[in-house]
């Protein structure tokens, strides 16, 4: 197999855009296309390891669902552990846990304060990157646990919604494989 790594203008080709969903007008970014293609699933989770080796990160975090599909490779690729950061109820221990605004109601995210060590370097990372909520409400959840969270990655940003600017203005640094223009 050819080790030479696909551009970032091949792996975003991978990325299939469903109009239409979930509501007219939208222009879906669906990942599945992606990570259904073994060079371009490598070569998006080598890129996002580099990122948080080059960030010191020591933990990494994803959030339910599809940042777990990308945080658990890349926490494997650096040879760290993974934090799943769940939906309410779906951890068997104690947990604390984040209310956070959503377009058209709220939701809550939680995790198991036991698996971070105190001052541990964290890095969220997912799948994409739109108005900003999930990772803004993961950030101070995690922060609430402990963890030195400086670091934010993500396959695709969609840079129209602001959300990479609201984690910028929150303290942290973001990168993104990819941009889409749009919503």
């Amino acid at each position: 197999m050819s080790t030479k790594r696909l551009s970032t203008d091949a792996l975003k080709a991978l990325v299939r855009t469903v109009p239409d969903f979930p509501q007219p007008g939208i222009q879906f970014r669906d990942i599945t296309t992606l990570i259904s293609h073994p060079r371009g699933l490598a070569d998006s989770v080598h890129h996002l390891a580099r990122q948080a080796e080059e960030g010191g990160a020591t933990l990494i975090a994803g959030m339910e669902a599809r940042g777990f599909i990308f945080g658990a490779a890349v926490a494997i690729s650096m040879g760290v552990g993974f934090l799943p950061v769940r939906k309410p109820g779906k951890l068997p221990v104690a947990t604390i846990g984040i209310d956070y605004d959503l377009e058209y109601g709220t939701d809550r995210l939680e995790i198991d304060p036991e698996a971070i060590r105190p001052g541990q370097k964290v890095a969220i990372v997912d799948d994409l990157i739109a108005t900003g909520g999930t990772a803004l409400a993961t950030t101070e959840l995690l922060r609430k646990a402990g963890a030195d969270v400086e670091q934010a990655l993500f396959v695709i940003d969609l840079p129209d919604l602001g959300g990479a600017d609201r984690l910028r203005e929150a303290g942290l640094s973001v990168d993104a494989l990819m941009a889409f223009e749009g919503g």
